[in-house]
């Protein structure tokens, strides 16, 4: 299986895993090198740079040699930072999460403004909430902070409220979980994981000693993969899921990966 990562991601991936401890913007020319080290060549870097300029996301800045550089934006770094406790904290896909609290987005927008009404189911889809039905939609309840962070951003306070609380029934909660989300996809994102990447560390157990610029390679390829599906998958409740639950091994499968490659990787970014 052939894993496709576009240059706009692994730009935003490597901001997450390296571009904040930098020391500073990150010069254009450093971008170049650590991007095509990974498979990007430099006018991919450039244009996708250009892009993610004009999202807001990066800033234009001097880097401290003097020459031209990018830093983030306050906002891309909160929401690098809220993503962290998705992609490396205990509430990541995978993660078993006792049952009990959801947290509910009930929401309302005027047919004169349904654009917003696409943007905020669009992006309730992507922190991982389900659908329950038209205009009410579900999550576990540790996602209310980021929940809030990203209605804040995205100026779309009005026409939400969220609550806090237990599923009381009428259907058994397992039974609902799966109409609310699509459980058969979601596996199927873990083993493909799975098949891209587990390879990799079996390789590193065998006692494959990477060079920093493979493991700065390989771990960059992992967390672009990885870093999704803390998103689809958001920790639902363990005993909520099926018996064969691939998403366990595959955070088990990223956790390890991440421990060996990633310090190691530091290495090649230094300048």
């Amino acid at each position: 299986m052939a894993e496709q990562h576009t240059p706009r991601s692994l730009i935003v991936t490597f901001y997450g895993a390296y571009g904040r401890s930098f020391g500073g913007p990150v010069p254009v020319s450093a971008l170049v090198r650590l991007l095509g080290a990974a498979g990007v060549d430099a006018p991919s870097v450039r244009s996708s740079v250009s892009r993610l300029k004009r999202r807001g996301f990066l800033l234009p800045a001097r880097a401290a040699d003097g020459s031209a550089g990018y830093e983030l934006s306050a906002e891309a770094r909160r929401l690098l930072d809220d993503g962290d406790r998705r992609i490396y904290g205990d509430r990541g896909a995978g993660t078993p999460q006792a049952p009990g609290e959801w947290l509910l987005a009930v929401f309302s927008v005027p047919e004169q403004e349904r654009h917003k009404r696409h943007l905020l189911r669009s992006r309730l889809a992507r922190l991982g909430f389900g659908a329950v039905a038209p205009g009410v939609w579900i999550a576990p309840a540790h996602v209310e902070q980021e929940t809030g962070h990203t209605l804040e951003r995205l100026h779309l306070t009005a026409y939400v409220e969220l609550f806090r609380g237990a599923h009381l029934g009428f259907a058994p909660t397992a039974e609902a979980v799966a109409r609310w989300w699509d459980l058969a996809a979601l596996a199927k994102a873990h083993e493909e994981f799975l098949d891209l990447h587990e390879p990799v560390l079996r390789a590193l157990q065998q006692g494959a000693e990477p060079t920093p610029e493979e493991a700065y390679r390989n771990y960059l390829r992992a967390l672009d993969s990885w870093r999704r599906l803390p998103y689809a998958d958001p920790g639902l409740p363990r005993e909520l899921l099926p018996s064969d639950w691939p998403g366990d091994r595959a955070a088990a499968v990223f956790g390890e990966l991440h421990a060996r490659l990633r310090d190691v990787g530091a290495q090649f970014v230094e300048p």
